[in-house]
């Protein structure tokens, strides 16, 4: 393993970002086109259809505020729950085909466990979590999302039996202060600050901590949006701007829908000076980040390399999260063939995870095996914990 310099650059802005990581002679840092993707600053700053507005939202002088609105409303659970139906059976209706064709599509996780089991049988297990709504509930106070005990003495008895990673869209201290847990990896502001656990892991191959930013050249960029963020949006009720590192984000699950015309065009009014900035969506949330290739997806191949299973056929990787932001990595899973992706929702969405969990139907019983038995715990876990979310 050496260490290498990977400089990610575009040739129309005056931005490179120098990253020094520690990388084996591997697909993930080459050129050439094969899988896992190359280096995610290859091509330099990402290019973002406006066609895909209510998906990936991005500043520019042509943007409308009134989309901005529209997809605030859209992802917001009052008006999800108002216009979908829920993925749990009702006594009161008769299933919707609409629902009925989601859910064949996107089966629960528990419905389909044994055949989760036969597929990993044989091969090394690896889980990647989201935060916020998928570990813990979405709060009204983004710093009060705390998980439970149960759920972490849950991921506890995870991660000693897989490599386990938390990937949030949280900066990386603050993720870690919630989990509590050094056994880990975790991957905070959308994967672009990836830490390893301190003393190692009996999952990877050689001493080098892992330790990766791919977005260092940023953060006084970012710092500076964040205050003139926090000075802007003062005057606006509820509003709550949370530095991330990496990224900015504006919660405005608290503010009055009637002021989000007005939220948004703050927001707009401050971006439209940092245009190697872009905005995106969440669940009540806008966050604002570089304009770089990496997501949640790349982090996942990052640390499958980083482990050393990044070309293995043997590998079988998990991917569980709630948010529009997790897409990238379940997209991700579903390219390379490999493990799956688990959606935590009530409502049916638009999604590339291949099953799901909802509200549970029935009793089920503990499988013998202790591997089987974790899973199951663990997928029950989440299956229960969603059932108490707002």
């Amino acid at each position: 393993m050496t260490k290498q310099n990977v400089v990610l650059s575009d040739t129309t802005s005056t931005i490179n970002m120098a990253i020094t990581v520690a990388v084996t002679n591997s697909p993930f840092f080459t050129t050439t086109a094969q899988k896992p993707p190359a280096a995610p600053g290859q091509g330099g700053y990402i290019t973002i259809s406006r066609n895909s507005i209510m998906h990936n939202l991005e500043i520019g002088c042509g943007t409308r505020v009134n989309a901005w609105v529209d997809s605030m409303r859209a992802s917001s659970p009052t008006h999800i729950k108002s216009t979908l139906p829920s993925l749990a059976p009702s006594k009161s209706a008769p299933p919707l085909s609409a629902q009925s064709s989601w859910i064949s599509r996107h089966p629960s996780a528990l419905d389909m466990f044994e055949q989760i089991i036969k597929a990993s049988k044989g091969k090394q297990i690896v889980m990647f979590l989201d935060y916020d709504g998928t570990l813990s509930p979405i709060v009204e106070d983004p710093d009060r999302a705390f998980m439970s005990k149960s759920m972490r003495a849950t991921v506890r008895k995870v991660a000693r039996h897989f490599p386990t990673a938390i990937v949030s869209g949280r900066c990386r201290d603050k993720v870690h202060s919630f989990v509590k847990l050094e056994e880990l990896y975790y991957a905070g502001s959308h994967g672009m600050d990836i830490k390893g656990p301190a003393k190692g892991s009996k999952y990877k191959k050689g001493s080098q901590p892992v330790f990766f930013q791919a977005a260092s050249e940023f953060l006084p960029m970012i710092d500076q949006v964040y205050k003139a963020l926090v000075e802007k949006t003062k005057s606006t009720p509820g509003a709550k701007v949370e530095n991330n590192k990496f990224c900015v984000s504006v919660h405005y699950r608290c503010v009055d829908e009637k002021k989000w015309i007005e939220l948004a065009h703050q927001v707009k009014s401050v971006l439209k000076e940092f245009p190697k900035l872009r905005l995106t969506q969440g669940r009540k949330v806008l966050e604002i980040r570089p304009t770089i290739k990496w997501d949640k997806g790349k982090a996942l191949e990052f640390l499958l390399e980083a482990l050393g299973f990044a070309n293995c056929t043997d590998v079988f990787p998990v991917y569980i999260g709630d948010d529009r932001t997790d897409e990238d990595a379940f997209k991700i899973l579903r390219d390379r063939g490999q493990g799956f992706g688990i959606l935590v929702s009530k409502f049916p969405t638009d999604t590339s995870a291949s099953y799901s969990l909802q509200e549970p139907a029935e009793a089920r019983t503990l499988p013998n095996s202790w591997t089987s038995m974790v899973f199951f715990f663990f997928f029950f876990q989440l299956y229960f914990f969603k059932c108490l979310l707002i």
